[in-house]
C-alpha cells in the first residue's frame, strides 16, 4: 500500500498509569494487523508511576516508546508524535481498546473507497453490545442531559447518540468518541492535530468538527473493536470538573448551540 510514505499507518496510544491495558492493546494490534501493512506504533507515556512499557520496543520492532517527562494530557499526548509522522494513515487509539480482527486494514480501505478523511468502526463492549459512541451535532442541552441527568430525556438521548441510524450501513458522523479513529495523516497534520486548549475531554469532539469542515467522518460497519470505556469523569469529581471546563471551551470556540 505504501506509495511515497515510509509506512502505511502510524498509531498512537497515550498511556497514563495503565500498563496492562496498553500492553493488551499493543498485542492485539500487532496480532491482528496484516504483516503486509507497514506500521509504526508510538506509545506516548504520560504516566506518573514507573512501568515497563519501554520494553515493548524489544518485543515489537514497530513500537517506539516516547516519554515527554510530564503529563501532556490526551490531545497533546497524541500531538507529541506529529513531527515524526510519515504515514498515509494515522490511528488514534485508546489504551482500553482490543482488536479481534484486522480493523486497521479495513478502515484504511474504507477511507479510500469512500474518499473521506476519517473513519470510526463499530465500538462494542466485551459482550458485543454497540456503544453509544456516535453523536449528532453537540448542543448545550444534550451535554447537560448527559452530564447531570443521564437517566432522563431518553428519547432525546437516543436521537443524539444516533441510535435511530442503521448501523449495518455506512453513515456520516458529526462526532465520534475518540477511542479508535483512523484519519488521513496529511489531514491530521494540516489540522495541527488536536487543539491544545483541551487538556482532557472534548478534544475528540473538536477534532471531528475540524475534520468535517475540511473533509468528512464516517461510520464504518465492516469492522468492530472492543472498548472498555470506563467513563472516569462520571466517577471522579476532579475529572468531572475538567470535563465541564472542556465543554465550556468547546462551546466558546464553536458557538453556544443551545438545542
Amino acid at each position: 500500500m505504501t506509495d511515497n510514505f515510509t509506512t502505511d499507518i502510524s498509531i498512537t496510544i497515550v498511556a497514563y498509569n495503565n500498563e496492562e491495558d496498553v500492553r493488551n492493546a499493543v498485542r492485539s494490534i500487532m496480532g491482528c494487523t496484516a504483516v503486509t501493512i507497514s506500521k509504526k506504533l508510538y506509545i506516548v507515556d504520560n504516566s506518573t508511576k514507573e512501568n515497563g512499557l519501554q520494553g515493548l520496543e524489544k518485543e515489537y520492532p514497530e513500537v517506539v516508546y516516547l516519554n515527554p517527562g510530564t503529563n501532556l494530557g490526551f490531545g497533546e499526548g497524541h500531538n507529541y508524535v506529529l513531527p515524526r509522522l510519515d504515514s498515509k494513515f494515522h490511528a488514534i487509539v485508546n489504551p482500553d481498546i482490543i482488536l479481534t480482527e484486522d480493523s486497521l486494514s479495513i478502515l484504511m480501505d474504507f477511507i479510500q473507497e469512500h474518499n473521506i478523511g476519517m473513519a470510526v468502526p463499530r465500538l462494542e463492549d466485551g459482550k458485543g453490545k454497540l456503544q453509544a459512541a456516535y453523536r449528532r451535532e453537540l448542543t448545550v442541552w444534550d451535554m447537560a442531559v448527559r452530564m447531570f441527568c443521564p437517566s432522563h430525556f431518553k428519547k432525546r438521548q437516543w436521537r443524539h447518540t444516533m441510535q435511530d441510524m442503521d448501523f449495518g450501513k455506512p453513515f456520516f458522523v458529526p462526532f465520534a468518541q475518540g477511542s479508535f479513529l483512523v484519519v488521513r495523516t496529511e489531514l491530521f497534520r494540516a489540522l495541527g492535530g488536536f487543539d491544545s486548549r483541551y487538556f482532557m475531554y472534548m478534544e475528540d469532539a473538536d477534532l471531528c468538527k475540524q475534520v468535517n469542515q475540511k473533509s468528512s467522518l464516517w461510520y464504518c460497519p465492516d469492522t468492530a473493536v472492543i472498548h472498555k470505556w470506563e467513563r472516569s469523569s462520571h466517577k471522579d469529581w476532579k475529572l468531572f470538573r475538567v470535563h465541564i471546563a472542556s465543554m465550556v471551551k468547546y462551546f466558546q470556540k464553536w458557538g453556544w448551540k443551545l438545542w
